[in-house]
């Protein structure tokens, strides 16, 4: 039954220290009470297609409530972002207290409209009873900020700069090609005519402290007894984190209910089932999904007790690249994974795709160490990959890796052409042995399945900085010269390597403007500006076995 919708704009809610937020409630046009669906917002509450989507559910028989996160738009207060739980809370109480509602409460949203799912689902309101979460973390220093240690420069800045004071504010008149090299890191807002108190704090803690303790929602798993419908993108800036959120709950949540969760990943990027085209690559009309259509089976059920046999269903959905097919999976990693170790080889000169290097299964014997020399001066170009959110500043997805891997500083590694198809589903972990003139420097690593016609299509990729080698807490600058070992989280990929394509694995040390270039010199990450050039050594021997973790699925 669809019902006539009533409107109520710019209701104050009050929160316990008396600040106000901006709430616009729709609501059926009919007698009784109704089960609410929550959405709180940056971004403004009376924008598209929250608004329709709002409608839409409301239509339905929902009680949706709309509001303006503190110190956005309409709301009071003084925004800071990422510090959401209590006014969360303080909400979801007001809405179960309203004559309209049946106390039964819902979340729903993507990226920021997701985080505030999770900041207040730690807090335990009774009326919660299930959320869904798109494209976001819960780990904002290794999920957001600060992955691999490097800061996420491109995200932090292009999100950063148009999300402070009151309204939305233009990025489109910044030289951004200028502005990213701002030197030191923390001065960029000001270069940029902007302060943000945010960004002082941020670049404040380049390493894992009480700071980011303090909202670091992967410590709290046991105190969130709601399910999660997470989804997310194999080229969303959280893809790793997608699995990450499903896992906590899965394993660790505090109640059965909460470890009903589910999550379905397909081949996009932060704006999830948008377009069949991701970048370069269409994926094809299977590739679209009715994320809202999910939605609405998991309120059904949560919210109404309606058995709409989702929870029948495999708990993960993935669509698996290059067969381009959907999947049902029960657990993450795959539990029928056989990891296997891919060598790097070459003869000393692994150096663009022209040069000598190979990727293998096969450990290798005494061979000469790759070098190449990274200078942050020209440091290698972002082209793809999980980028967010301005696509028309830094563009995200698959992209032809081809111009960046004919430079001296880009490490290529190949495997033979495949005789049959190869799966790699799964989290990719590289491992290098490796060595640097200097006190710091970054690893970066990229794993790109080549086509026959010679396109090179970026998969995933992660960054290391050195420092950060013995944890995030615990940054300890190198020794120059000396070899250490590097494990670097590659990031998560679902891909079928056709017969006849090739493996690759790219490694260099920098990939900018996604992270900010590190200046090598051991000093304060985001508060230097010196730079130096790193000359850089890759070991593959006995002795340092450099190589790439795949998680390859047996066929069949």
């Amino acid at each position: 039954m669809n019902h006539q919708v009533d409107t109520r704009l710019d209701i104050p809610v009050p929160m316990r220290d008396g600040v106000t937020l901006s709430t616009d409630l729709y609501l059926p046009r009919a007698a009784g009470r109704f089960a609410a669906i929550l959405a709180r917002t940056p971004y403004s509450n009376d924008m598209e297609p929250l608004v329709s989507q709002a409608r839409r559910l409301a239509s339905q028989g929902y009680a949706v409530v709309l509001q303006d996160v503190r110190g956005r738009w309409d709301s009071r207060g003084e925004y800071y972002p990422f510090r959401e739980g209590p006014d969360g809370f303080d909400t979801q109480e007001w809405i179960a207290a309203q004559p309209w509602s049946d106390g039964r409460i819902g979340m729903r949203g993507g990226s920021y409209v997701g985080a505030v799912q999770w900041q207040s689902a730690v807090h335990g309101s009774p009326h919660l009873r299930c959320i869904a979460p798109r494209a976001i973390c819960t780990d904002y220093y290794t999920g957001l900020v600060y992955p691999g240690g490097a800061f996420q420069l491109n995200v932090m800045a292009t999100w950063g700069m148009r999300t402070n004071a009151r309204t939305g504010q233009s990025i489109e008149h910044h030289h951004w090609a200028e502005l990213f090299r701002t030197l030191p890191v923390a001065d960029l807002p000001r270069r940029g005519g902007r302060d943000l108190a945010f960004w002082r704090d941020w670049t404040d803690h380049p390493a894992y402290d009480a700071y980011w303790e303090e909202f670091n929602g992967e410590t709290r798993w046991a105190d969130i007894r709601v399910p999660a419908f997470n989804m997310g993108g194999w080229y969303d800036l959280y893809a790793p984190q997608a699995f990450s959120n499903f896992n906590g709950l899965r394993l660790h949540g505090g109640s059965p209910a909460a470890r009903q969760s589910r999550l379905i990943v397909g081949p996009w990027p932060h704006a999830l089932s948008a377009a069949t085209r991701t970048g370069d690559v269409d994926f094809g009309p299977d590739s679209l999904v009715d994320l809202d259509g999910l939605e609405r089976r998991w309120f059904d059920h949560w919210l109404r007790d309606i058995d709409t046999g989702l929870l029948a269903e495999p708990p993960i959905q993935l669509f698996i690249m290059g067969a381009n097919v959907w999947r049902g999976e029960h657990e993450w990693p795959l539990a029928r994974t056989c990891w296997q170790e891919w060598y790097l080889h070459s003869g000393g000169h692994a150096n663009t795709v022209i040069g000598d290097g190979t990727l293998s299964p096969e450990a290798p014997a005494d061979e000469p160490a790759d070098r190449y020399i990274y200078d942050p001066e020209y440091p290698v170009p972002t082209r793809g990959g999980n980028n967010c959110c301005s696509p028309e500043v830094v563009p995200w997805g698959p992209q032809d890796q081809c111009c960046l891997e004919m430079r001296a500083d880009v490490l290529c590694y190949t495997s033979a052409p495949l005789a049959t198809d190869l799966e790699v589903t799964g989290p990719v972990r590289a491992v290098l042995f490796a060595a640097t003139d200097g006190p710091d420097t970054d690893w970066t690593v990229k794993l790109v399945d080549v086509w026959p016609s010679g396109y090179a299509m970026n998969l995933c990729d992660g960054i290391l900085r050195a420092r950060y080698r013995e944890g995030f807490a615990t940054p300890r600058l190198l020794e120059p010269g000396q070899v250490y070992r590097f494990e670097i989280e590659v990031g998560v990929t679902g891909n079928v390597f056709r017969q006849g394509h090739r493996v690759r694995l790219e490694i260099s040390s920098s990939n900018f403007p996604r992270f900010d270039r590190n200046l090598n010199t051991g000093g304060h990450p985001t508060q230097d500006s010196r730079l130096r050039q790193a000359r850089q050594t890759i070991q593959h021997c006995r002795q340092w076995p450099s190589h790439v973790v795949l998680p390859v699925i047996p066929a069949g």
